[in-house]
């Protein structure tokens, strides 16, 4: 069996397949924040079976840690007379200078007086202009020892063209300090703009020790080796990732994107919009003929990290989401959640605030239990809690109800709208996968707000994240910085051969025999601040392999902008960082085809909803797993599953296709 681990902020999500047969099977547990390791634990017991052969596990332990502030007593080592980095910054203000009259800046990652400086210095080819300091190194080392501080990011001037000054640190830590966890910025990323490497480099060091704890601690109860998704949408085993903790910080989303990038494209869907709503949070992606988009410009919390990672937006609108009254009387949803304990009201366990999912309950549009009935709801104490949130705005509870589902809605929309239109994409022309225990519930309400032509519904969408974890290839990515504007052939060659000779090595080590290598560049026109990344064809890179870049640069740019100065000699074009991505390829799972219906549909059961502020009816309830491809449901209706529920409003269908996906549409639309 290969099994597949997702620890949410609710709930842990389990994967198996047996290789033998294909045949798939899920299951849920709740997750366990105090130590996340025993909700995995529960998982893996539940699914029961034959021997292991592969376990692939999306953590969200890094994750939680940046988001939560939970940064430890941290050091930073840098290049003396540049102390000062963090403190600079960018010199931004979020949400634009007309801001900037009552923004805060935030505090530093490492505050200044925990930030010490070495001499040396590199120029920017990597030539030592100053030697190496290593009687202040070692004097740098005693006081972090003396001061107790175990966790050191290193990040010297131009490490990137040379990273023999860092290393050298390294090595006075080791002899002076030898408990202290230490990153360097020149293994983190290799990569110019000082500041954020530190603070990427910073990261890492951070996460690290809370990291190798928790890998040590599931080693140990497991007795297997096992894989850790990465943020760039590969796997790496447990044993390196504790090496590059870094690399886990969006380890969970980014398998819920390929998981419903795989599913999609299936479908015969290659471009899609994917929504995973959890209890704590949503994230949203957007697929390309199949492909997630990546960036090397995404932020965990206020941490930017330039580390390749699959390009996702995360909102504080899960199911756990609480509603509450701001001080100009209001109502909101969000970004706070009631989380997996206490939980929503109608859990039962103590929580005391009004949450989305509670909204549903009182509606009726979930049913009064979770995880098939392991998970009873107290749908009483989801109706107090609404009718006292309703008397405080003075607006009847459903009308409350459907208000807060609406907001949540709304916030799920603006996720969207960010990673579309805000970047040139009309959202309209993409549907949308809804997955996550709490993704389908708003579908019908995503629909009309945003007029997009369908939601796809996969089966046990809150398990897609899981099974993404069983279709990802191993992969690492390398980077070289390599700024000009005239190419050596030479210098592109070595580049490329020594990251293609770094892949191949992490590759092997993973055992991996025929690994691929792909190459990529990142260019721009002279003079601009940042540049796009575009996929660079194999062979030698010579004029002609050049000239071919540069194309796809003119078109890339002209894509995501557009304008572009394809021909233009005013505007030379700039190549400043070279990469490979090394992949070790798995055989993906198939998805199974559903048969068509040789018998009438079963007879639906019955219970009383809402879908409006006020009215209520006695609505069909079809349990999904007796669909078949071909049944088509008509709204008002809801449509319940292990995992998770979808309510068709009235005025919308469903259908169920080949794979046994829902497709929600507008009654009359065709596509």
């Amino acid at each position: 069996m290969r099994i597949g681990v997702d620890t949410g902020g609710t709930f842990t999500d389990v994967v198996a397949l047996d290789e033998r047969t294909g045949e798939i099977f899920t299951t849920k547990t709740p997750s366990t924040p105090a130590n996340p390791a025993d909700g995995f634990m529960a998982g893996i017991a539940k699914v029961g079976g034959g021997p292991v052969t592969g376990l692939v596990h999306g953590t969200t332990v890094a994750t939680n840690q940046l988001l939560e502030d939970r940064i430890a007593y941290l050091g930073f080592v840098t290049t003396e007379g540049f102390e000062f980095i963090l403190e600079i910054a960018r010199q931004s203000v979020p949400d634009g200078y007309g801001n900037s009259y009552f923004w805060v800046k935030p505090p530093r990652i490492v505050p200044v007086h925990r930030v010490k400086t070495v001499g040396g210095r590199l120029d920017h080819l990597g030539e030592e202009v100053r030697p190496f300091d290593e009687e202040e190194a070692a004097l740098v080392a005693r006081w972090f020892r003396e001061q107790g501080i175990t966790a050191i990011g290193v990040c010297f001037l131009h490490s990137y063209a040379n990273p023999a000054h860092e290393r050298r640190m390294r090595e006075v830590l080791e002899r002076e300090h030898p408990e202290a966890v230490v990153s360097l910025s020149s293994d983190v990323l290799r990569e110019y703009r000082e500041y954020e490497r530190s603070v990427t480099t910073l990261v890492d060091a951070a996460v690290k020790p809370t990291m190798r704890r928790y890998i040590a601690n599931l080693s140990e109860r497991l007795g297997l080796p096992f894989s850790v998704m990465k943020s760039n949408g590969g796997v790496l085993s447990a044993a390196e990732v504790v090496h590059q903790p870094i690399t886990t910080v969006l380890s969970g989303p980014a398998a819920g994107a390929l998981g419903a990038a795989l599913i999609a494209s299936t479908a015969g869907r290659p471009s899609v919009i994917t929504l995973d709503g959890g209890g704590t949070s949503t994230d949203v992606a957007v697929v390309v003929e199949g492909e997630p988009s990546l960036t090397t410009e995404g932020s965990i919390g206020r941490y930017p990290c330039k580390i390749p990672m699959i390009d996702i937006v995360t909102v504080g609108a899960g199911g756990g989401s609480i509603a509450w009254i701001s001080p100009e009387g209001t109502l909101k949803v969000g970004p706070k959640s009631a989380g997996a304990d206490p939980g929503p009201l109608c859990y039962g366990k103590g929580g005391g605030d009004v949450t989305v999912t509670d909204a549903h309950v009182f509606l009726g549009r979930i049913p009064p239990h979770l995880l098939g009935g392991e998970i009873p709801l107290d749908r009483e104490a989801a109706r107090q809690g609404i009718e006292a949130l309703a008397g405080k705005l003075g607006l009847t509870p459903e009308r409350t109800a459907t208000g807060i589902l609406e907001i949540s809605a709304f916030n799920q929309c603006n996720a969207i709208r960010q990673i579309t239109v805000k970047r040139g994409l009309d959202v309209r022309d993409f549907p949308l996968v809804t997955f996550g225990g709490s993704g389908p519930l708003l579908a019908c309400r995503l629909i009309d707000i945003l007029g997009m032509p369908a939601v796809v519904v996969p089966p046990d969408p809150g398990n897609v994240s899981a099974f993404g974890l069983l279709t990802v290839d191993v992969k690492n990515d390398y980077v070289r910085t390599y700024v000009t504007r005239e190419p050596s052939a030479d210098v592109l060659a070595d580049v490329f051969a020594e990251l293609e000779g770094h892949a191949v090595l992490a590759l092997d080590r993973e055992g991996f025999t025929a690994p691929v290598c792909q190459r990529s560049a990142d260019l721009r026109y002279y003079g601009q601040a940042y540049e796009v990344r575009v996929a660079a064809p194999p062979g030698p890179p010579d004029g002609e392999w050049q000239a071919e870049v540069v194309a796809r640069f003119h078109e890339a740019h002209e894509k995501l902008y557009g304008y572009g100065y394809r021909g233009d000699p005013r505007h030379a074009v700039e190549w400043v960082n070279l990469r490979v991505s090394g992949i070790g390829p798995i055989t993906r799972p198939s998805i199974p085809v559903r048969p068509a219906r040789s018998g009438p549909m079963a007879e639906p059961g019955a219970r009383r909803v809402s879908f409006d502020d006020d009215g209520w009816s006695s609505c069909p309830v079809h349990a999904r797993a007796t669909l078949r491809a071909g049944d088509v449901i008509t709204g008002p209706a809801v449509i319940e599953e292990y995992g998770s529920t979808l309510p068709l409003h009235p005025g919308f269908t469903a259908e169920c296709d080949a794979h046994g996906n829902l497709i929600v549409r507008k009654e009359g639309t065709l596509q």
